[in-house]
C-alpha cells in the first residue's frame, strides 16, 4: 500500500483559497490519497513553530495564504530551516500585481471569505425576492427588509430584483380593488413598507403599451382611464391606512427610484 501523502494548509484566514490550490494540484497525479490537514486563523509565531516541527516530524508539505507580512517571513524562514517544502499560494500572484497596479496589498486576511459572503448575500436575496414576487406568498412579508405596493405597472418586480443587487430582501404586493391585501401587510412596520404611486394619464400609456407588445387591444379595462384611476384611488386608501412612504415613479427610472428606497433603508438603519 501507497504511504500517505499530506498536505499541510496553513492560513490566516480559513485557508479556503489553499486547499482548493492544493486540491487542483492533486489532481494532476496519479495517487490514491492525498491528506490534507487544515491549520486555518493563525495568528501567532508560537502555532508555526508547531506546525513546521510537525510537519517535518511527518514529511509534510505545507501549502500557505499567511498575507500578514510577519506571519509570512516567519513561516518561510522556519520551514527553510527545517528542511520542510513551504508554498506561497498567493505570493506568485499578489507581489506581480501589486507592482502593476503600484499598489500596496492590505495584508489583511479573509478578504476573499468577505467577499464570498457578500456574493451569497446578494444571491440570497435574488431568490427571496422571485419567491416572494406579485404576493405569491404572504409569509414573506414579515421576513422582508423592503416590502413594495402598488397597482400593476408600477416597476414593483423590476425594483425587487434591483434592490436584491444591494442585498436587500424585498417582497412586494399588486393592490387590486377586487382583492383584499394581505393581513400581513398591516403587520409590518410602516417604515418597512413604501408605496409607489404613478400618474393615470403616465400609467394609462404605460399598459396600453403593455397591451400592444401582448398582441391585445388597448381598449381593453386595463387600460381604461376610469378603471386606472380606481385602482390608485384604492392603493392610495391602502397606503394612508399602512402610513408609509410613498413615492411618484411617474417620470423617475427604475435606478432612481431603487436608490430612493435603499437610501430611506439606510436612513432608518
Amino acid at each position: 500500500m501507497a504511504q500517505e501523502k499530506t498536505v499541510y494548509v496553513v492560513s490566516d484566514s480559513v485557508g479556503e483559497t489553499a486547499e482548493i490550490v492544493v486540491k487542483a494540484a492533486a489532481s494532476q497525479f496519479n495517487i490514491e490519497q492525498m491528506v490534507i490537514q487544515k491549520f486555518p486563523f493563525i495568528e501567532d509565531k508560537e502555532t508555526i513553530d508547531e506546525v513546521v516541527q510537525s510537519a517535518w516530524e511527518s514529511g509534510a508539505l505545507i501549502a500557505f495564504t499567511l498575507v500578514i507580512p510577519e506571519l509570512k517571513e516567519y513561516l518561510v524562514t522556519k520551514a527553510r530551516d527545517r528542511g520542510v517544502t513551504a508554498i506561497d499560494i498567493m505570493g506568485p500572484i499578489v507581489d506581480p500585481m501589486s507592482a502593476m497596479l503600484n499598489q500596496k496589498p492590505k495584508n489583511k486576511p479573509g478578504l476573499v471569505r468577505q467577499l464570498d459572503d457578500d456574493y451569497f448575500r446578494k444571491v440570497e436575496a435574488i431568490e427571496f425576492a422571485v419567491k416572494y414576487d406579485d404576493g405569491r406568498d404572504p409569509r414573506g412579508l414579515l421576513r422582508a427588509d423592503i416590502v413594495l405596493i402598488g397597482v400593476s405597472r408600477t416597476s414593483k418586480t423590476p425594483l425587487s430584483m434591483y434592490l436584491a443587487n444591494k442585498r436587500l430582501k424585498v417582497a412586494n404586493v399588486p393592490l387590486v380593488p377586487e382583492v383584499e391585501p394581505p393581513e400581513e401587510l398591516f403587520m409590518i412596520p410602516p417604515e418597512k413598507c413604501i408605496g409607489l404611486s404613478i400618474s393615470p394619464e403616465q400609467l394609462n400609456i404605460i399598459r396600453r403599451e403593455r397591451l400592444k407588445s401582448l398582441g391585445l387591444p388597448s381598449q381593453s379595462n386595463y387600460a381604461n382611464i376610469d378603471r386606472i384611476e380606481e385602482e390608485l384611488d384604492h392603493a392610495r386608501r391602502i397606503m394612508d391606512r399602512i402610513g408609509c412612504q410613498v413615492i411618484d415613479v411617474s417620470n423617475k427610472a427604475v435606478e432612481e427610484t431603487a436608490n430612493i428606497i435603499f437610501n430611506l433603508v439606510q436612513n432608518h438603519k
